[in-house]
């Protein structure tokens, strides 16, 4: 019974301090990229290409370092390696003052990445650490709502700053990093995991565990629909002539956020695996709405089916990955895990819009929808008494 209480205690001070670093990490970073492209034409008179290369870089970065931060903060402690991403974050926003040209500022930016993969990852684990056993993917979602969070304030402040100038917005992005820095600070180290006995089924010592790769793959099908739902809704919805095609998307970030809030303990509850395939399915049913929607109010209807089943997704994904390996390799595994996020909107991002050109914009979501349904199948590849939560001792 007492074993019991402690599992189920939830330290809300941690918790705070690292869901905060993380908002805050978040606004520095993501401060910049509503006035980067305007700095870039004014200061360089660069075209769209050099617009688009410094604006994404830091993606390409964090792709490629999320597995490494996850295996360093495995290794060496996961605040060490949350704080020193948001150092990074805020060295980043220093380094906007300087002159150091058009290739200096995307260097800058793909620094950026790797303060953004290393926050995040070792966030992400940290946060698994100390959550109740029966509250692990309640805390992932809600993880993510923070992030979130951080990126449509950061943006909103980013461009609001911009009328005091660029410093206003480079100073804000390193004062909001070193926030951050404090919040992660003042939170005690977490014990370190991999204990004799604990281990569940382990995926070597590689930056890919064995583990990730069937709920990974469904991550990244998943991110087929939201990319063609962010590129292309607005779109859409105007070639039928209907106007105000943005509710959709803000309907579709209010009901995600609002899942998350209010029944992002379901994955702990029923099982992740159960989640995810009725998410997936969730998501696919909302696609197939919108691509059908003949007015606002049904395709406004269809993004709040696809926010409520693609809101769980993600975390009842990760918590299949951090079921299934070892607690001594949770970070690079979920660091590996959400690579495939990103890898899925690097590869869907191209053949969305060669799918709009080629066979117009409801084919998009109908080829959304038909990626969100192959997550399905592979969610149900992943055997059950792997992807359900373990017994509490």
């Amino acid at each position: 019974m007492e074993a019991s209480t402690e599992k189920s205690t939830m330290p809300r001070l941690a918790l705070a301090g690292v869901f905060g670093g993380l908002f805050c990490g978040y606004l520095g970073l993501t401060a910049a990229i509503p006035v980067l492209p305007g700095f870039v034409r004014e200061s360089f008179g660069a075209g769209d290409f050099a617009v688009g290369l410094v604006v994404m870089a830091t993606a390409l970065t964090a792709l490629l370092v999320r597995p490494v931060s996850g295996h360093l903060a495995d290794r060496y402690g996961h605040r060490l390696v949350m704080r020193a991403g948001a150092l990074v974050i805020a060295v980043g926003g220093l380094l906007y003052f300087l002159p150091l040209g058009l290739s200096g500022l995307v260097a800058v930016r793909l620094l950026a990445g790797v303060g953004e993969a290393s926050l995040f990852t070792a966030g992400a684990v940290w946060v698994v650490s100390l959550a109740p056993h029966d509250r692990r993917g309640q805390l992932i979602g809600l993880y993510g709502v923070s992030m979130w969070g951080g990126i449509s304030v950061g943006t909103f402040l980013g461009a609001l700053l911009l009328n005091f100038g660029y410093g206003a917005v480079w100073g804000f992005s390193a004062a909001a990093a070193l926030v951050a820095l404090l919040l992660i600070s003042v939170v005690p180290a977490p014990a370190r995991a991999g204990q004799p006995g604990e281990v569940r089924q382990s995926g070597g010592h590689t930056l890919l565990p064995r583990p990730v790769l069937l709920p990974g793959l469904a991550l990244g099908l998943a991110a087929a629909g939201y990319a063609g739902l962010a590129a292309f809704v607005v779109l859409h919805l105007q070639a039928r002539g209907v106007q105000s095609g943005v509710v959709v998307l803000s309907g579709f970030s209010a009901v995600y956020a609002g899942t998350r809030l209010f029944i992002g303990h379901l994955p702990d509850r029923l099982g992740p695996r159960r989640v995810a395939i009725w998410s997936g399915i969730g998501e696919a049913t909302g696609l197939a709405i919108i691509a059908l929607a003949p007015n606002l109010p049904v395709a406004v209807f269809g993004s709040l089916v696809m926010g409520a089943g693609f809101s769980l997704l993600h975390p009842s994904l990760a918590l299949m990955v951090m079921n299934r390996t070892d607690p001594s390799r949770q970070g690079a595994a979920i660091g590996a895990y959400t690579s495939f996020w990103d890898l899925g909107l690097a590869v869907w991002g191209p053949l969305i819009g060669m799918v709009a050109a080629g066979f117009g914009y409801p084919a998009v979501f109908v080829v959304g929808a038909v990626c969100a349904m192959s997550a399905v199948a592979v969610a149900l590849c992943v055997r059950g008494q792997d992807a359900q939560p373990a017994a509490v001792s």
